[in-house]
């Protein structure tokens, strides 16, 4: 997890006077194992909090409980839920960290049945990643709406036993870099002049079924839409069944944006729940 990002939710935890314990060092103060896992759980909310605020819920993704928190870096730059990053440094795809902070303080209290051979939790789910942009080619005018920027998927063999790559115990994810495969090719972020601010949402999602199989998540055919069939002479979309996802023309204040053809109509057919997310706004130089 990039240490801005926790600086970061740990400065916004203060703002906000979210519980009564103060966030000290812990030279000077001790947590009690209960006020742990509730700072953690504040931190979750935070994530969720920003996400609406940015209106990515529920323009992107349907509203959601974060479980994980997710970190991206772009070298010594990193995702911060909502922090501008000039394209120039986004060009290489980002390292990825994974963190579960609840049960990380939880399983502080579990290594002795860890050293004993004994697993406390189950083995994570596989881990898949996804970048859109729910803003092309802008905001105001989002008829390229969504377009994606990267898909990819913690490999197989990393989830067989722990899921951990360092062999140990612990089922679920400690403060850690994941390997990932690409599903479709990072492209940077490029936002086109005159169109402002975009966002750039990463997602992380894990089967719904809470498979630890391997699983094959559709490649789209094509980025802009995510590969979705759209009219843009009448800027909509119709599912197979009939169902209107999303008419532009129709919809111009933007009300039922949360059926906008994207990583959200993905993410359901290939039996993806999210579980965690970030986000950076970029714009043209």
């Amino acid at each position: 997890m990039g240490h801005r990002l926790v600086l970061f939710i740990a400065g916004l935890l203060l703002a906000v006077g979210l519980g009564n314990a103060a966030i000290v060092p812990s030279t000077q103060q001790i947590l009690s194992s209960g006020a742990q896992p509730r700072l953690a759980k504040k931190e979750l909310e935070i994530v969720r909090h920003e996400l609406h605020k940015a209106e990515i819920i529920p323009t992107v993704i349907d509203n959601f409980i974060p479980s994980l928190l997710v970190g991206a870096k772009w070298g010594d730059k990193e995702a911060t839920l909502g922090n501008t990053l000039k394209p120039k440094y986004l060009e290489d795809k980002p390292k990825i960290y994974l963190h579960d902070p609840v049960r990380h303080h939880k399983e502080k209290d579990q290594k002795s049945d860890c050293a004993s051979g004994k697993s406390t939790t189950a083995p994570p789910s596989t881990y898949v990643l996804a970048l859109t942009d729910p803003d092309a080619p802008s905001r105001e005018d989002p008829k390229w709406s969504e377009f994606c920027h990267w898909i990819a998927i913690s490999p197989y063999e990393e989830n067989k036993n722990t899921g951990h790559s360092d062999g140990s115990c612990l089922g679920s994810l400690t403060k850690r870099e994941i390997d990932l495969d690409e599903i479709i090719e990072y492209k940077p972020p490029a936002p086109p002049e005159k169109t402002g601010k975009h966002r750039y949402v990463l997602l992380a999602f894990v089967p719904a079924n809470g498979t630890t199989e391997r699983i094959y998540p559709s490649k789209p055919g094509d980025r802009k839409h995510w590969g979705y069939e759209v009219d843009e002479d009448t800027a909509g979309y119709e599912a197979e069944n009939g169902e209107q996802w999303w008419n532009w023309n129709e919809d111009k204040d933007m009300k039922n944006r949360q059926n906008t053809p994207g990583v959200r109509r993905w993410a359901r057919e290939n039996g993806l729940v999210p579980v965690g997310a970030n986000f950076i706004y970029a714009k043209h130089e």
